[in-house]
């Protein structure tokens, strides 16, 4: 028995230009508890395929904006296709819940960063709900819950135990409007905090730092495994590495010291005309106590740019060149701002012929001395006319280079580092631009280093059972900076070795520390003992799909891959196979820029409530009549550009919302944020919902078992074979490229041609519903709540018992099948009809599709079938 009632059809009064439509916001309503659960796998075995898919944890604000939007919808497509392609999908959702936004916040407010923190996450989880994203928050983690970081300050362990832990005296960078020392990277090209923007002021503390640069070649190295990275995600990561082929070479000086350099281009060594230290160059240091003009210009260079080329001489120290023996000619030494401390050992050979920073810190310093090349274009052997600096990477030797003249260049450096080697005065070498990874922070708000201080064992290991190191709660922090040191109760403690009175470690550990190693956590999250279980690391790493922005290009997933390899190394996980890899395909998906509106005449930019949206593409200015200048631009207070992801959903429901955000761009394109041009999604999704209630008007008697390749005529097969190639681009869509823009239009597509199937009555209606129903699979992963409606009415009004969570297989149908039947009608062939080769099979059932056809209607209606006779490719009808 068919149902007597249809189910309710949710209508809504919607955008002027349609009369009614499909009500998407109640359709979200009714089935968001039951899309957040996920799909339902009939049949699930276990689901041996694993798919970890990941989006870079947020830090909790208190608010999601439309970049959040764009990249949860994104992995949550990916989470339900996978999900119906009966993968175990790992889908798991956290908090980067320490650092400073969070403490500067408390500061502001008077309370407790935790309690500040606990409530946006409360707030954001109701976010993330109504996107719709099926998330596993049974894996949840929080890095600020004791529960978390008890782990991270067992992982620094680690690495104090393996000696990659370590205390160091050291020059750093210091923010005095945060109050914190900032790693090299978080200083950005001017000098400025990443975070305050405040001048970066240069200290000396004594640091923690962990040894990265021990990992330095297989993180460079290992870059080439990762093939589904973006490349200019390695390139970047490559340049930060910067690992460099070179030559160690030793110019003995004046006083007794040895200067090392470091150079790529040995070759050059015999126009070395100079040597400059960095400004914390050990022997910069040793001169600046006794000599007050290098302190001054010590304090001035702190303000100029790190390019500058101004030098200061140091008068009392010469070098010599280690490959000229026979010569007393000497070098002169400066102190130089461009010179990288952290960089090789922060000393340079000064080649003003074949370097262009050395040309022009030579011309500055000493500009009545000459330039001296070595080497020379390929075609000649003389400088004369010379256009220097001359830095090409080919030529020869000139004839001031003694047994090494005439020389193309790679043979000349190599021959000349042979020479060095024998006089014991220089080596190959390789040399990394990365430092070693600062980690300590003077701030309350992060997981406290687990180390004691003992003035007789010096730096301790807190014990195992003693961790978590608890921040002592304080409410209403008063100032910034670390107020841990003025906590006598947190400070004052026992050496665990030895028992005497210590101090306990007061700075806190970097925030990168807490994400370089969530995502195995998400593995075992329950795991009380340990950070996680060698079984589970190695039953879900590596993370299949990360996705993130670009802005973690460099520290973010450098610290990550370092921290991952670690782990590896000391067999925490069976990452041999990757080499220690933690990410397999890394996506970076582009940012979002607002629509931006300016007063054409003022140049002002504009409210939303300064314009009449009345025609929502064409916006004018209420005070004028005018209309603005649209652009798309960053997103920011200033431009009133931003965008709420709730009120979108309010206003258009989040199946809408959804297809919008991932139909605008593609996935690594900047998107720009266009609300008014959501209305064709609305109108696509109106369309599903009333395609479901004809198509079920049309097939009462729908077959549940139909088979596409039962018996199908040429039109029939043309139109599932357009339908199957739209599916596989879907799938190859969702599972290969990423590019889910054209997702979208391909639903379109696929709607398109299954309403224009059902208006023609050409195609049998069981096809065109065997057809949607793949239609309304396929959409699940991104407008899943029209897709359970969808499924509703057709389970409702057919009594079936469909279950939608299974992804279609496109089959294609071959061509060469077909066959053109001859149809004689009392022995005259009155017209011809293409079908597949088993279509005479089923007697009952090809005499029904041509009695329905427009020729059959033509030379058969009316008529009364005294016989038919089916051979090979004729069909005759006798009739009265």
């Amino acid at each position: 028995m068919k149902p007597t009632r249809p189910p309710k059809v949710l209508l809504r009064r919607c955008h002027s230009s349609l009369s009614s439509a499909v009500d998407l916001i109640s359709i979200g309503d009714k089935w968001k508890t039951k899309v957040l659960e996920g799909p339902t796998i009939l049949n699930d075995k276990g689901a041996e395929k694993k798919m970890y898919i990941l989006s870079m944890f947020p830090y909790p604000s208190g608010i999601l904006h439309i970049g959040h939007l764009r990249v949860y919808t994104i992995t949550d497509a990916l989470n339900r296709f996978y999900k119906l392609n009966g993968f175990n999908v790992v889908h798991p959702m956290g908090w980067d819940a320490f650092g400073l936004p969070a403490e500067n916040a408390a500061i502001e407010r008077k309370v407790n960063p935790a309690t500040w923190t606990m409530q946006n996450i409360s707030k954001m989880r109701v976010q993330l709900d109504n996107m719709l994203a099926d998330l596993d928050w049974d894996r949840e983690v929080t890095t600020c819950n004791p529960d978390y970081y008890k782990h991270t300050q067992k992982l620094f362990l680690e690495l104090f135990k393996h000696g990659l832990a370590y205390q160091k005296d050291a020059e750093i960078n210091w923010d005095p409007i945060d109050q914190t020392v900032l790693a090299n990277e978080q200083v950005d090209s001017q000098g400025r905090s990443w975070r305050s923007g405040a001048l970066v002021e240069k200290r000396q503390l004594n640091q923690w730092f962990l040894g990265i640069t021990k990992f330095a070649h297989s993180l460079q190295e290992d870059l080439n495994l990762l093939k589904d990275w973006p490349q200019n995600v390695k390139t970047m990561q490559k340049n930060w590495i910067g690992e460099s082929y070179g030559t160690e070479i030793n110019f003995p000086c004046s006083t007794g010291r040895v200067i090392k350099v470091f150079t790529t281009r040995a070759e050059t060594i015999f126009s070395a005309q100079y040597l400059a230290l960095s400004l914390d160059h050990p022997i910069t240091k040793e001169v600046a106590s006794i000599d007050d003009d290098l302190r001054q210009f010590l304090d001035m260079a702190k303000s100029l740019p790190d390019d500058s080329k101004i030098g200061f001489l140091l008068k009392g120290i010469k070098a010599k060149n280690p490959i000229l023996k026979t010569t007393e000619e000497t070098l002169p030494v400066f102190v130089a701002p461009y010179v990288l401390g952290s960089y090789g050992h922060g000393a340079v050979m000064g080649c003003p012929a074949h370097d262009e920073r050395d040309y022009k810190f030579w011309k500055h310093n000493m500009p009545e001395k000459d330039v001296c090349p070595s080497v020379i274009p390929l075609e000649s052997n003389v400088a004369t006319d010379l256009a220097l600096p001359y830095v090409q990477k080919s030529g020869i030797l000139n004839s001031s280079t003694a047994q090494f003249a005439g020389l193309e260049i790679d043979r000349a450096r190599a021959k000349i580092i042979e020479e060095l080697e024998s006089l014991d005065a220089g080596k190959h070498t390789v040399t990394y631009k990365v430092r070693d990874w600062l980690v300590s922070r003077q701030r309350y708000w992060g997981a406290p280093i687990p180390i004691i201080h003992c003035e007789s064992c010096g730096p301790v290991a807190v014990p195992d059972d003693q961790l978590p190191v608890k921040l002592p709660n304080i409410e209403g922090l008063a100032t910034k900076g670390n107020p841990l040191r003025g906590i006598d109760e947190f400070v004052n403690t026992k050496c665990p070795s030895c028992g005497s009175p210590a101090k306990r470690e007061t700075d806190t550990m970097d925030t990168f520390m807490d994400s370089s190693w969530y995502f195995f956590r998400y593995t075992d999250p329950k795991n009380e003992k340990q950070p996680f279980s060698h079984e589970a690391a190695s039953k879900y790493l590596p993370v299949d799909i990360y996705i993130g922005g670009i802005e973690h290009a460099i520290l973010h997933l450098l610290y990550s891959r370092f921290i991952s390899k670690f782990l590896a190394s000391i067999g925490k996980w069976d990452g041999n196979e990757v080499k220690g890899e933690p990410f397999k395909r890394l996506v970076t998906q582009g940012m979002v820029h607002g629509r931006t509106m300016v007063d054409s005449q003022t140049g002002r930019f504009l409210k939303s409530e300064e314009l009449d949206f009345g025609d929502p593409l064409n916006p004018v200015i209420k005070a004028t009549g005018m209309k603005p200048l649209v652009s798309f631009e960053k997103m920011s207070k200033s431009k009133y550009n931003g965008a709420d992801p709730d009120k979108c959903i309010s206003d258009h429901g989040p199946d809408a919302t959804r297809a919008h955000v991932l139909f605008q761009a593609p996935v690594n394109d900047v998107l720009s944020w266009d609300e008014s041009k959501i209305i064709g999604i609305e109108r696509w999704l109106t369309r599903i919902i009333t395609l479901a209630i004809r198509i079920t008007k049309q097939a009462p008697d729908y077959n549940e078992h139909f088979a596409a390749s039962t018996a199908m005529t040429g039109k029939e097969i043309s139109f599932h074979n357009e339908v199957q190639k739209l599916l596989q681009a879907i799938t190859d869509s969702f599972s290969e490229s990423l590019s889910l823009n054209t997702v979208i239009s391909d639903y379109m597509k696929l709607t398109n041609a299954i309403e224009a199937a059902l208006k023609s009555r050409e195609i049998r209606t069981d096809l065109v519903l065997h057809s949607f129903k793949d239609l309304i699979t396929a959409i699940y992963p991104v407008t899943p709540t029209i897709s359970e409606e969808a499924r509703e009415i057709l389970n409702v009004n057919l009594n079936l018992k469909w279950n939608l969570y299974q992804w279609p297989k496109p089959q294609l149908l071959q061509e060469q099948q077909l066959v053109k039947y001859q149809v004689v009608v009392n022995g005259k062939m009155r017209f011809t009809y293409v079908a597949d080769k088993s279509f005479i099979d089923n007697r009952d059932s090809a005499i029904k599709i041509l009695l329905n056809s427009s020729d059959g209607q033509r030379y058969l209606a009316g008529k009364t079938i005294k016989n038919t006779i089916m051979k090979k490719k004729v069909i005759s009808f006798v009739v009265t």
